[in-house]
Formats: C-alpha cells, sequence, structure tokens
C-alpha cells in the first residue's frame, strides 16, 4: 500500500473504533503531516480517501469532520434451504444475467468479473503478444491432455501458500474454474446422483448440476464461517449423497471462511460416509489476509478432495486457464477432459506461466487484494447511504462480493426486471438457489470502478428498494 493509504487505512480505524467521534474535527492536514513524518500532499490524498468513502466531510475554512453515519447493518443469519434433494431450476433467469454481458451500455453489478485494468497486468499482455510474434508454431500446435508443463510447476508453487503440496504431474489444466468442476462432477457422478452444495451458492455450479442431471441437496449455510456440518452429516445420514461442494475460501456469494477445524471435521465427516469433496479454491487467492487460508485438500491423506480453481477470479476471466487436482480420480479425469474438451489452448497457458515466473502474479495479487478491500468498504458504505433500514449485508474478508438480504415479501427478481429498463443489472438471490429460494436478497459486485456514475446506480438501486419494501 501507498504511504496516503497506509494513513487512510489507519484514520478509517479510528473512526470504526469510536477515537473519533461522530461530529468531531479531525486532526488539520499539517498537524498529521507532522505526526506521522508524511508530506502534506499525503495527509491530502488520505482525507480524500476517507471522503469518497464518506467518513468524513469537509467544512470551508474549518477543516475535515467525521460523517455521521447510519449503524452497520446486521450479517444475515445462518440459511434455513428445503431439506431435500431438488432439481435445479433458474436457468432462464441465468441466461439474461449472462446475456446482459455483451450490452456495453449495462452496468451490470451482478456478474462476476473482476478488475482487468489494472497495470500491474501490463507484463502479461506484453507476454502473450511476444508469444503470438515470436513461438507461432508453438501456441498452434495441439496441447497435452494435462496441460503445459511449465505452467503446472508454477501453479504447484503458488499451492503451497494454501498448504497443498503436489507433484505437477497430478495436476491437470482445464478451461477455467467453470470447466474444471465440470470435469471433476462427470468424473464422479451420472444423472440422477445427488451432490450437496452450499445455500446460497454459485449459479455456475448450479446450472453444471442441472445440465448433468444431478440434483441438488442444500444445506445451510452461515455467511461467516460457511457451511454446516450438523447440517449436513444429517442430510448424509437421510440422502445417498454422492459429495459436497465446498467453496472454503471467499465463498461465493456470501464471501464465508471456512475456519481450519471445521475443515477438518468435514474431511473427516467425508471419509466416514465415503463422500467426494469437490473444493472450488478460485477466490483463495483474493482473501485480504496474508498468509491465505489453507485449502481443504491440504489435509486430504486419501484422494478424496478434487481441488478446483483458475485465474479468472485473480487475474482475468478471458483466459480461460483453470486446473484440477483430481488426486484418487486422476485417471477418470484425464478421459473426462479427452471426452469432453480434449486439449487445451497452449497461449494463454505458456503466458501465466511466464508471469507467475518473473514474480508479476505475487505482485499483482498482493495489489489486488487491497483494492478489492477498499471497494468493499466503498460499496458497504454506498450501500448504508441509500438502501432502506432493515437489511442485512455481509462483510467478507476477501474477494470482491456483498450479499444484501432484504425483509420477507421483497422480490428482488421483478426489481431486477425494472432496473434493467434503467440500464442496470444486478444479480437477484433466486439465481443462487436449486429451489429460487432467496428472492429478498441479491449479489453486488464490488470490483467496479468507484465513479460517480456507479454511485448513483447505487443510490438508483436503493431507491429502488424503498419502493419494493413499501410495496411489500
Amino acid at each position: 500500500m501507498t504511504r496516503y493509504e497506509n494513513l487512510a487505512t489507519l484514520l478509517a480505524e479510528r473512526i470504526e473504533q469510536g477515537l473519533y467521534r461522530h461530529g468531531e474535527k479531525l486532526p488539520s492536514v499539517r498537524n498529521l503531516s507532522q505526526e506521522h513524518g508524511v508530506s502534506i500532499s499525503t495527509v491530502q490524498q488520505a482525507y480524500q480517501v476517507l471522503e469518497n468513502l464518506q467518513l468524513i466531510t469537509p467544512q470551508p475554512r474549518s477543516g475535515y469532520f467525521v460523517a455521521p453515519r447510519k449503524a452497520k447493518p446486521p450479517v444475515p443469519a445462518i440459511s434455513r434451504p428445503v431439506q431435500r434433494p431438488v432439481e435445479v431450476t433458474q436457468w432462464d433467469e441465468v441466461l439474461t444475467l449472462l446475456d446482459a454481458r455483451s450490452d456495453k451500455e449495462m452496468l451490470n453489478f451482478g456478474g462476476g468479473a473482476p478488475d482487468i485494468s489494472q497495470p500491474t497486468l501490463k507484463p502479461l499482455w506484453r507476454e502473450m503478444a511476444r508469444l503470438v510474434q515470436h513461438n507461432q508454431c508453438d501456441i498452434l500446435s495441439y496441447d497435452a491432455l494435462q496441460g503445459r508443463r511449465e505452467l503446472r510447476e508454477q501453479i504447484s508453487r503458488l499451492m503451497v501458500d494454501g498448504g497443498t503440496v503436489v507433484d505437477p504431474e497430478d495436476i491437470v489444466i482445464t478451461n477455467g474454474c467453470h470447466g474444471a468442476l465440470s470435469i471433476a462432477l462427470l468424473s464422479v457422478c451420472k444423472p440422477g446422483d445427488i451432490v450437496a452444495v452450499e445455500s446460497p451458492s454459485y449459479y455456475g455450479t448450479m446450472q453444471l448440476l442441472r445440465g448433468f442431471g444431478i440434483k441438488a441437496m442444500e444445506i445451510p449455510t452461515d455467511p461467516d464461517t460457511g457451511i454446516s456440518i450438523e447440517a449436513l452429516e444429517l442430510a448424509l445420514e437421510q440422502w445417498p449423497i454422492k459429495g459436497v461442494i465446498l467453496v472454503p475460501s471467499c465463498s461465493n456469494p456470501q464471501g464465508s471462511i471456512m475456519p481450519d477445524a471445521r475443515k477438518k471435521a468435514i474431511l473427516s465427516l467425508a471419509q466416514r460416509h465415503d463422500i467426494v469433496i469437490f473444493e472450488d479454491d478460485i477466490y483463495g487467492e483474493l482473501v485480504t489476509d496474508y498468509p491465505r487460508p489453507r485449502t481443504i485438500k491440504s489435509f486430504d491423506i486419501d484422494g478424496r478432495v478434487l481441488l478446483c480453481s483458475s485465474f479468472t477470479k485473480s487475474v482475468a476471466p478471458g483466459l480461460r486457464v483453470g486446473w484440477i487436482v483430481p488426486g484418487r480420480y486422476r485417471d477418470r479425469v484425464l478421459h473426462m477432459k479427452y471426452a469432453a474438451i480434449g486439449s487445451t489452448v497452449p497461449t494463454n497457458q505458456l503466458a501465466m506461466a511466464a508471469f507467475i515466473r518473473d514474480g508479476h502474479y505475487h505482485r499483482h495479487i498482493r495489489r489486488m487484494r487491497q483494492f478489492y478491500q477498499q471497494h468493499l468498504e466503498t460499496y458497504t458504505c454506498w450501500i448504508r447511504q441509500y438502501f432502506p433500514c432493515g437489511i442485512c449485508v455481509t462483510r467478507p474478508k476477501g474477494g470482491y462480493m456483498l450479499w444484501v438480504e432484504l425483509p420477507e415479501g421483497v422480490d428482488m427478481l421483478c426489481v431486477s426486471r425494472q432496473l434493467c429498463r434503467l440500464k442496470i443489472q444486478i444479480a437477484p438471490g433466486s439465481l443462487f438457489s436449486a429451489s429460487g429460494k432467496y428472492r429478498n436478497c441479491l449479489r453486488i459486485n464490488c470490483a467496479l470502478p468507484l465513479t460517480e456514475r456507479y454511485r448513483e446506480a447505487i443510490s438508483k438501486l436503493g431507491e429502488a428498494m424503498h419502493i419494493a419494501m413499501e410495496e411489500s
């Protein structure tokens, strides 16, 4: 972080802790400059950050004052989904959300794309251009079925941060994490099987189950610590569940981070009932604190955890570079990859291998962790300012998604259709449930720019919610 960002963070913490109270005047620019040994321009930049976060307000000829603020909305309670296997629905609504990607005028709060405008990505674009110019024979040839050895070696090194020690030979490159999960499910399950999922859960994962004819068993999930082990155990005793899909680090959409003790407990439960764990680690690198959390795979001793991940959220979705660590299912996974997609494209694999090898990836990730944390804080402030009282909002410690829960009776699917006429796209909560629950919820992508245009869009979204609550 830069000096002004460090100073802004320190002052924000003091405000949150009540050391500077609402309406209280803050130290002058000159006094802060002397106290912290920084330039006046650094203090001015820090105050500008706090002003953008609406933590402080300037008063002409008087200085800066702590802004009056709404109380923090509570975190949503643990979910209560339907306690039986169901066939996944909501495809038409998901298709509408996906179609919005092609509308350049749409402000897409509903998508899950990261920010790809950062200068730390420039070395990657240069490497891709170099490969296209100088390695045409290599990049236009068939790829090895497992993917490029150079990339698998670099991924193996990256995984050590998550406590996972794996040989490059035990990694299979895929077309993104979506492709990895697809191959993993095809390798283990057949139509009619039941798979347990967190609830709410990412709509893309839900639609994979729908496409493969697999039923979903939604399990209550805490927005802070993840899936309920007790509810999962009860479901395993009642139903012939084949496996469970988990996102233990920055789950989508709630942003929960599962403690290590719960990861071990779930692994023990999976061993006892002889089921598979499909671990989606796509947001693991974006946890704010370092070192990042351990994966469930790092505790796996009998190969029942199939770890899936990609660079889609941490770098760029268009790369379509993902991977799977298949454990005991390696041969089956290779067969399913060949049957489903054949080989993967070499260009982006080689570019990512060089990006990691030369140290650019770690610099980019360090920047993005802080970048997204600032965005989450700013969007949360906007939500507190413009959204009605009576809502609940998650407080993720990483990633860039916020989950907002409104009172029962508010239909965010109807609100979403109205907002589309204003060129504002959101992801209504019903998309994140196999049975269409959570109609009173929505997910917001906070990777979008912190500009006046997006602040106004959040304001319009708040207005629509006020009306929906009055009519419910």
